[in-house]
């Protein structure tokens, strides 16, 4: 940078002139003068520096004189300030005749954030969600029986993208549709430490859920049911009798499947 480029050079030769003129007769000493102009002048320049590192927007000269002492030369200050961080982390910049610090752009990198946003379950999904949760292993069909509206595919995609269920089998009926079945991403989300640890009639009307006046019969299904261990495809109790039909599936291995 060269000396007619050097905004702080061209501040302080300002400063020394104004001083040499104006020292000797105020303060009596022709170097007490320039001396104490120029701490004023960085003392402005820490005051500037501090305006714009606290401002929670771009601020005006407009803003910055009303803050400074009015006597302060806010755009020789923001030039010098300007020059004094150029080579810094971050820098000051003016966007729309208002000034402000910023990163420097060739640091931006290190300070990107990936954040995955969160896809946000339609009621549908929700209600799909709950019902194979408590009836696991569940068909599509059964699904859309306790619902009384047709499953859409992309309900179902959705829910294996999150990876909170996962295929169960085949139900030894015709058609051999497939079940699904909750994950332990799932149980890890919900805080669970087993499938069997989902809320019952009792916590649900706790919670305000559920009505206080439930219609006569309702009742929650116990999740667990059938089930003899976690994580297992092939743990399925076959010898309840009030186990329900659709907890009747089998594991084969098949060509070409894959649980």
């Amino acid at each position: 940078m060269t000396q007619d480029n050097d905004p702080i050079g061209e501040a302080i030769a300002r400063l020394r002139e104004r001083a040499q003129r104006q020292g000797a007769a105020e303060t009596g000493s022709d170097e007490a003068g320039p001396r104490l102009a120029i701490d004023a002048e960085r003392h402005r320049l820490r005051q500037l520096e501090a305006l714009l590192f606290a401002a929670a927007e771009p601020l005006d000269i407009e803003t910055l004189q009303a803050r400074l002492p009015a006597e302060a030369e806010v755009e020789a200050l923001l030039a010098a300030l300007q020059a004094d961080y150029a080579e810094r982390g971050v820098r000051l910049v003016e966007v729309g005749g208002r000034w402000r610090f910023e990163t420097a752009p060739d640091l931006a990198s290190l300070l990107e954030e990936v954040k995955e946003e969160p896809r946000r379950l339609s009621d549908a999904g929700l209600e799909t969600l709950a019902i194979i949760a408590y009836h696991q292993p569940v068909t599509r069909a059964e699904i859309e029986e306790i619902r009384g509206v047709a499953v859409s595919k992309g309900t179902i995609d959705l829910l294996f993208e999150i990876g909170w269920i996962r295929l169960r089998g085949r139900r030894r009926s015709p058609g051999r549709p497939v079940t699904y079945g909750t994950t332990d991403a799932f149980l890890d989300y919900f805080g669970l430490s087993a499938i069997g640890d989902l809320p019952g009639v009792a916590d649900l009307k706790a919670a305000g859920l559920l009505d206080s006046r439930l219609p006569p019969g309702f009742e929650v299904p116990d999740p667990g049911l059938g089930l003899r261990g976690e994580g297992e495809d092939d743990a399925l109790d076959l010898t309840g009798e009030d186990a329900p039909d659709f907890h009747v599936d089998f594991m084969e291995d098949e060509e070409g499947e894959d649980d």
